[in-house]
Order: structure tokens, then sequence, then C-alpha cells
């Protein structure tokens, strides 16, 4: 089994353009490049989980959404890094497309997409982490059975703690996220053990 960074799209791995499937208007965040270069040569696979609501409500084609990922993994190639995996959920209970329209289990908090990836990428939860900048990554983290990061660079508006959305920890950039993962992969294993 293997171990997973899944990581947000939208304001944590690239600079945020609301509703963008334009590829000259992708732009890594700071330090992305770096951070997921470290996680990975510490043996994480990754994966990009993202709500795609804009198929849903008819800003773009889910079509789009290929060149989008092509340019994401361009990118990091450049970096050294390798995307192991891109997911998405089209959906909208409000959208204004019929066959996207409707309440799923995928569209994050809800965990469904990281429970796809982890079949479709042979990855074992509780090894992995879910890093995101809204509280909604986190929630879909932690339902999974992943340990979560919030990466808190003024994307939360929100701020209800509450269970579910509590992450491990805050960090407020990429970089100190990829250091905290590295410093604290082996110690939930450890807990669990001697629980």
């Amino acid at each position: 089994m293997n171990k997973a960074i899944f990581i947000d799209k939208d304001g944590t791995l690239i600079d945020d353009v609301p509703y963008n499937v334009d590829p000259n208007l992708i732009t890594l965040a700071e330090g992305a490049g770096k951070s997921l270069k470290l996680l990975q040569d510490q043996g994480f696979l990754l994966a990009v989980i993202s709500n795609q609501s804009g198929v849903a409500h008819g800003y773009f084609d889910e079509s789009s959404l290929l060149e989008v990922q092509q340019e994401l993994e361009r990118q990091l190639a450049e970096q050294g890094v390798k995307l192991n995996g891109f997911f998405y959920c089209p959906h909208h209970p409000d959208g204004t497309k019929e066959a996207y329209a409707v309440q799923c289990s995928c569209r994050k908090p809800e965990p469904g997409m990281l429970l796809h990836a982890a079949g479709e990428l042979h990855i074992n939860l509780t090894e992995s982490w879910m890093i995101g900048d809204i509280l909604h990554d986190v929630a879909t983290g932690n339902q999974a059975g992943c340990r979560s990061i919030l990466l808190d660079i003024g994307n939360e508006t929100e701020w209800d703690l509450s269970g579910i959305r509590t992450p491990q920890f805050s960090a407020k950039s990429l970089e100190e996220a990829a250091q905290y993962i590295l410093e604290h992969q082996f110690a939930h294993h450890y807990e669990a053990r001697v629980a």
C-alpha cells in the first residue's frame, strides 16, 4: 500500500482564479514545487483533489479539465515533481446542467474523492495527508481517515472548528506544511500501536 499527499487545487496548489480552465492563467502557488518534491522524495504519491462545480453551473465543459490537468503536470514536471492522480467533483446540487445537478458523495467535504483515489492508487489512508486552504478540505481528509493540514492563508471564512473540521496542524505556507508532515509522518502509527 502507498502513502499519499492529497492536495486541494485552487488556493492551495495554484493561485486561485475562480472557475478558471485557461492553462495560461495557471500559476503554481509559492513553494508548491519545492514542497511537493520534498514529500515525493520521502515516498508520498501526490494527488489533486478538487471541487469543480463550474461544470455543474455550465461555466465550462468537463472536458476542459483535461487541459488543466496537463498544464499542472507540465509545471510540476519542470520542478521534478510527478502528479500521480487528478481527481475532481463536477457536481453541485444547485447546478444548471441537469446531469451534474446532484447531491453526491464526492463533493468536498464528503470523502468520496479520497476513497476513490485510495482504491485506484492503492493508498493506505491512515498513512496519508490532506492539505487544503479551507476547513471543507480538512473535513474531507478527516472523514476519509487521513490526517489533515489547513493552509491558513486567509481563504477560510467560516471558522467552524467542530469535530471533523479540526486540522492536525495549521500551516502558513506549503513549505511549513511539508516540513510538519515529514517530522510527524510516523507519530500517528506509533501512537496507534501503543494505544
